[in-house]
């Protein structure tokens, strides 16, 4: 396995980078999987709620847009205040952890060893890395934080790409179930069909990104998408006919 070794983390130490794997851990993938797959399912859902409501289609595509924007800006706010409160969070063990090796840097040094031990090392092996890793402040701190908090302190997300990735993929996938009614058409067959071909295809990529089943992942996405769609349109039937 290869690496780059030209990055650098913000104090200046040099940090291996695998190019042989996707960044997964930036909070782009899962904010823009999670955006489009509700912008798609919640705007499918309430256009077919308000066609079978029996509203005519400006009105129509009205209610899909304003769904779109509302949508679109509660996903961006919500991912950032998400990605930005567990950052903190994270920060604040990142510093308790600091503070633990300065004070007692022995028996942060025994603990280390303790976690090389179950990786199937030797005592004495153990012993002698944990002492040379707490040797070096710099690395002290980022392999504790690594080993046992489980995360990457050179690799945390950021909540200005999670929140403009959330609100990208959210209009895109919002965006679909508008296609045929900005061209002329109101009806929820047609709706349905432009909706239930975004559904397997978003479905498929997700599944194709996670190294499963296309079929599976878009069938599934379909299914779930259909569902909700229809019990929304039910339901606006419903309520349309009363009101």
């Amino acid at each position: 396995m290869s690496y780059d070794y030209a990055r650098r983390g913000p104090d200046g130490v040099l940090l291996p980078v695998d190019d042989h794997h996707r960044d997964v851990t930036g909070g782009a993938l899962r904010a823009g999987v999670f955006g489009a797959m509700d912008g798609l399912v919640s705007n499918f859902s309430l256009v077919a709620g308000v066609i079978g409501a029996g509203l005519a289609t400006n009105q129509v595509i009205l209610t899909g847009l304003a769904g779109l924007a509302a949508g679109a800006f509660s996903m961006a706010a919500g991912e950032y205040t998400s990605v930005v409160s567990q950052t903190e969070a994270t920060e604040a063990e990142i510093a308790k952890e600091k503070a633990a090796i300065a004070e007692n840097p022995e028996g942060e040094a025994a603990e280390l060893a303790e976690i090389y031990e179950g990786y199937g090392m030797t005592p004495e092996v153990a012993r002698l890395a944990a002492d040379q890793v707490t040797a070096h402040p710099e690395h002290s701190w980022r392999v504790h934080a690594r080993e046992e908090l489980g995360i990457d302190p050179d690799d945390l997300p950021s909540p200005y790409v999670a929140a403009g990735s959330s609100f990208a993929a959210f209009t895109v996938g919002a965006l679909i179930p508008l296609i045929p009614l900005f061209l002329g058409f109101n009806s929820i067959l047609v709706v349905s069909a432009v909706g239930a071909i975004g559904l397997f295809a978003s479905g498929a990529i997700v599944a194709r990104l996670t190294m499963r089943s296309m079929w599976f992942g878009g069938g599934r996405q379909l299914l779930l998408g259909l569902v909700a769609a229809a019990a929304t349109y039910l339901l606006g039937s419903l309520v349309g006919g009363a009101v």
